[in-house]
């Protein structure tokens, strides 16, 4: 908790986060005639994934799986896989680098105006030859500007969006949200080392995530918190859990946690004073036995009711399950 109230930086990942992670595709750029068998394999490989953006793909093609086979997933760039004997890389620009898959000028026209319009863009090719480019698009949490603000005013000295989205789109995002710092094209080896370098800086560090990719980041920051929606790893790894993904309930917990500790504070405070008291009393003998016990049982009162001020400072509607709090005590202390 102590270490939670401290926490100066916070570091948050795009998708899933910030936004909603229900994208949807709103653009293909297609360079084959066979448009619509190249989706439908797609989608098949999707399938066996829950990454935010292959859920967009297979909700777009709506169409019966395939049978998919060789799948290999390259952490942070996308997969490869083989549908009816056909190889397919599916991902983005730095997968088809790896498998030197060419793109003509006109075709990086078509991915930079898909990027520069804010899409997500996943790149598809059939038989290391570039087939179709996917502009999708993901929603904006209504609630995270606000609480963006609100994480300022309670002493948050940066805001930083870490993802492995193209940077167009990840600096449009950060202009709307006024973040101080917005990194793209990031691999999770990469945002763990980010968050790794800010430590270093003597920063105290909280990484929000919600996917399997986050999940070392979540480890290696002080504080690790995960949005319950998001993957079992990602939720296992982390010290705080916001079960509902309500981005505000972030604000909650930490303007929670900094009243907790100064209450703890408070409530030694009046514990000494307490104690100093009876002790000077006893010494002068202004203090007899009454009047002792009734300094001290008056003191015991008046923490307890100190302490319950923590009841009345949130509304019902703010209040916290204690796990979305605390799940990990050892490491928050």
């Amino acid at each position: 908790m102590a270490t939670f109230k401290h926490v100066d930086t916070f570091v948050f990942d795009k998708t899933g986060t910030l936004t909603y992670g229900t994208p949807r595709v709103n653009a293909v750029k297609h360079y084959r005639e066979d448009r619509d068998a190249v989706l439908q394999a797609v989608a098949s490989i999707e399938s066996e994934s829950d990454h935010p953006l292959g859920q967009a793909i297979i909700n777009f093609v709506d169409a019966p799986a395939q049978t998919v086979s060789e799948t290999q997933v390259i952490k942070g760039m996308g997969v490869s896989a083989t549908v009816g004997g056909i190889s397919y890389l599916v991902g983005n620009l730095t997968l088809m680098a790896k498998y030197h898959v060419a793109i003509s000028a006109a075709q990086q026209q078509d991915v930079q105006a898909l990027e520069a319009a804010g899409h997500s863009v996943v790149l598809v090719a059939q038989n290391n030859q570039l087939a179709l480019v996917l502009g999708i698009k993901d929603q904006l949490r209504p609630e995270v500007k606000a609480s963006l603000n609100e994480l300022r005013q309670m002493g948050a000295k940066q805001l930083i969006m870490l993802t492995g989205d193209n940077q167009a789109t990840a600096d449009l995002i950060g202009q709307e949200l006024t973040l101080d710092v917005v990194k793209g094209n990031l691999l999770p080896e990469d945002k763990a080392a980010y968050v790794q370098a800010l430590q270093d800086a003597g920063h105290t560090v909280a990484f929000v995530g919600d996917g399997i990719n986050d999940s070392p980041s979540i480890a290696r920051a002080d504080i690790g918190i995960a949005m319950g929606s998001g993957t079992d790893v990602a939720v296992e790894t982390s010290d705080v859990v916001l079960i509902k993904s309500n981005f505000h309930q972030l604000v909650t917990a930490f303007g929670l946690t900094k009243k907790t500790v100064a209450n703890m504070q408070e409530n030694i405070v009046l514990a000494l004073a307490t104690v100093a008291l009876l002790f000077i009393g006893l010494v002068l003998g202004l203090v007899n036995m009454g009047s002792g016990m009734f300094i001290h049982e008056f003191s015991i009162l008046l923490v307890t009711a100190n302490a319950l001020r923590l009841l009345l400072s949130t509304s019902s509607k703010q209040k916290l399950d204690q796990r979305q709090l605390l799940s990990e005590t050892s490491r928050l202390d």
